[in-house]
């Protein structure tokens, strides 16, 4: 979630809300870093405002009609009971994973993400070792846990749930022990919370709170098209002892994440802005004005963090460059930027991943390398590094293909969430100056799968498409008596778009693969890892070349002997849903069936249909639904469902606001219509992502017998 004024759903270039109510315009740099000085904010304390939970950040007047708003919404605690935790759950699954790690402040106990109890649900483990206690599980609630992060004081962990396993979630601290478990915000009906960063001293934790229709001072709900219409962040103390801090809130905003606060305080790092257009925005937290701005990277959300004394802010970033790279912003003392240099860099590789140790001295970067990642722990120093970067700092060896997260463990050391295409998502301890070891709770690679039928290691394909444009992709081969004839194919697009197909262990891949059928992940044009030109090049009415990228995946399988042309299917989830059902109908002459997962199939009502800050990071990549309705119109694959020719089944959350259900209904209904088979499968207490293992299960069993019976 963030917010970029300049792709508003209402239009106009805007970042911030006047005394009078209305808009400011935000002025540019020549050199694309921005600048503004306050503008019209009373300096000091203000009477009846809370003092904040870090030095120097102080509540101030509000200045408009959102920041009344945020004022008078900011998240209220509200106690739970204590959850039955610190045990081990009983007959846990044995191929679990772990993952979304994050270090207790002497890195020697880690809290994660893990669904061995059949759910995500928040445990703590030791770093190193098997430990006394072993693995210990927080929260036994049966809604799923998505991030974690331990406060730089040890005294508590917050953590996002998303109750019912929907979208709108909710943001909790616990303590170590179990005890103490408490809503930090996202408990108003109809509001949702995200977690951002601590503060530096574990006094405060950073939320973003969307606000539920008609809030306070807001307008009402039958003039917000999407329902909601404003994001705050606010620093609040998870003893519940200060009043909420406000730090930013923007009207029609697309994502809003606090990143870092400086170790004074003066300071925040925010990420805001919709897909292809994030921007890093240096705050001044004492009047909440922009003293900086840049580009960064899409991808994850941690963009950056303050150097130690807060005249450097570190970034991941494309800014005036094809591929991420570590970005050295230079500050001045209010905050404002003096110069910009490239601290390190890689050829055609993005930075992924970034995490600095402890004590600010080095970081840990990973690269995305052709979809695989390479580690390396650079030395900071406490200066700005030479402007040409270079391929400096120390590899890392990794045992398998991908690093989800990095987070730092002590001092000096950090801790990697490691996946690959031979085992499950799990933890490994990185000592300063080692190499990686997994830790005792995650599983082990032989426990990925039933023995028997191993883990089918892909090759990667690069097909070019009919305008010369290279693609990728990864190709899995199912073992088979056939041996090297052509075999029955599913073409599996992923979402985004801007997503890469990376060479992880997929239990739905395997499924596939167990019933005879191959499996091709390919990466058309708006995929991430290629670039931001390629990127971008499935913009507006770029998306019809997209569409012909899925086509010329299919024929350089089929040309490559490896795909039977005669028993192709397509298949997706989100933007791969939706690529697949607009693939169904532009090539149908290609495919025997389709899968659909969670896709839109009319961008009209699944605009009218979304949460409103999807809508606006949306329209970025789609178009805007009333200025480029005549070309939304004509992408969607209900305006040419005439064409569709074969089977349908459709998989959707029940609880999905992000892409509704009705996208899948109304396609479904559409086929009927037409004569053809065509099923929805509809999976309880889930949202836009499938998160339980019992649904988990039943979507790839069902998918799989769809495929089978039209394949074979």
């Amino acid at each position: 979630m963030a917010a970029d004024a300049r792709n508003r759903l209402t239009g106009g270039v805007t970042d911030d809300v006047g005394d009078d109510g209305t808009d400011r315009v935000i002025d540019r740099m020549a050199d694309g870093v921005r600048e503004r000085e306050p503008d019209g904010v009373r300096d000091g304390p203000v009477d009846g405002l809370p003092q904040g939970p870090s030095g120097g950040v102080r509540g101030r007047p509000a200045r408009g009609a959102a920041d009344r708003a945020a004022w008078a919404a900011a998240p209220a605690a509200v106690a739970l009971a204590d959850a039955p935790g610190g045990r081990e759950v009983p007959r846990p699954l044995t191929a679990h994973a772990c993952w979304y790690p994050s270090a207790d402040p002497s890195g020697e106990r880690i809290a994660f993400v893990c669904d061995r109890g059949g759910v995500p649900q928040l445990w703590t483990g030791p770093a190193y070792g098997a430990g006394a206690e072993g693995p210990r599980l927080l929260d036994a609630g049966p809604d799923p846990v998505t991030e974690a992060a331990w406060s730089p004081d040890g005294r508590w962990i917050a953590y996002t749930v998303a109750p019912g396993g929907g979208e709108l979630t909710r943001v909790l601290c616990v303590r170590p022990d179990g005890t103490g478990r408490h809503i930090v915000a996202g408990a108003e009906p109809g509001s949702s919370a995200y977690l951002g960063c601590w503060a530096p001293d574990g006094s405060a934790v950073a939320v973003t709170v969307a606000l539920p229709p008609g809030g306070p001072d807001g307008p009402p709900a039958e003039d917000r098209p999407g329902g909601r219409d404003l994001l705050a962040a606010h620093l609040v103390d998870p003893d519940g002892v200060r009043s909420p801090v406000l730090l930013a809130a923007e009207r029609g905003a697309a994502t809003l994440r606090v990143c870092d606060v400086s170790r004074d305080g003066r300071l925040a790092l925010v990420r805001r802005g919709p897909r292809g257009r994030r921007e890093a925005v240096v705050v001044r937290t004492a009047d909440r004005s922009a003293a900086a701005e840049l580009r960064v990277a899409d991808g994850d959300p941690w963009i950056g963090r303050f150097a130690p004394d807060g005249r450097t802010v570190w970034l991941r970033s494309d800014h005036g460059r094809e591929f991420a790279a570590l970005l050295a912003l230079r500050l001045d003392a209010a905050g404002a930027a003096t110069g910009l240099s490239v601290a390190a860099q890689r050829a055609e590789c993005d930075l992924e991943l970034l995490a600095f140790t402890g004590d600010g001295r080095s970081a840990a970067l990973a690269w995305n390398v052709r979809g695989a990642s390479e580690l390396r722990l650079v030395d900071l120093a406490g200066s700005v590094p030479a402007a040409d970067g270079g391929d400096a700092g120390r590899a890392v060896g990794l045992e398998h293909e991908v690093v989800t997260r990095i987070a730092p463990a002590g001092a000096a050391g950090a801790v990697l969430a490691l996946a690959g295409s031979q085992r499950r998502p799990g933890v490994w301890w990185l000592p300063g100056g080692g190499a990686p070891v997994r830790t005792g709770w995650s599983s082990r690679d032989e426990d990925a799968v039933p023995p028997g039928r191993p883990p089918v290691r892909p090759v990667a394909l690069r097909p070019v498409a009919r305008d010369g444009l290279a693609l990728g992709g990864w190709y899995y081969r199912a073992a088979g008596p056939d041996g090297g004839r052509p075999a029955p194919c599913v073409v599996h697009l992923h979402g985004g778009p801007e997503d890469q197909e990376r060479p992880v262990f997929s239990p739905l891949y395997h499924e596939l693969l167990g019933r005879g059928l191959d499996v091709f992940a390919p990466d058309v044009r708006g995929s991430s890892g290629y670039g931001r030109s390629f990127t971008d090049a499935d913009l507006g009415a770029g998306r019809f070349a997209a569409l012909d990228d899925v086509a010329d995946c299919v024929a350089h399988a089929v040309l490559a002997g490896l795909a039977d042309p005669a028993r192709i299917a397509v298949m997706g989830h989100s933007y791969g849903g939706y690529l697949t059902m607009a693939s169904l109908v532009w090539h149908p002459e290609l495919f025997r069936t389709g899968v659909a997962v969670c896709g839109m199939s009319d961008f009209a009502t699944f605009f009218a249909g979304t949460e409103p800050w999807i809508a606006e990071s949306a329209a970025h990549k789609y178009g805007h639904p009333e200025r480029d309705r005549d070309l939304l119109r004509s992408l969607s694959p209900m305006s040419r469902v005439d064409a569709l020719r074969v089977p349908l089944l459709a998989v959707h959350g029940e609880h999905d606001t992000n892409v509704p259900p009705g996208e899948s209904e109304q396609f479904v209904r559409a086929a009927r219509e037409h004569g053809l088979p065509a099923e929805l499968l509809v999976l309880r207490d889930e949202g836009h992502e499938f998160r339980r293992a019992d649904n988990r299960r039943r979507f790839r069993r069902s998918a799989a017998d769809w495929l089978e019976r039209h394949l074979r």
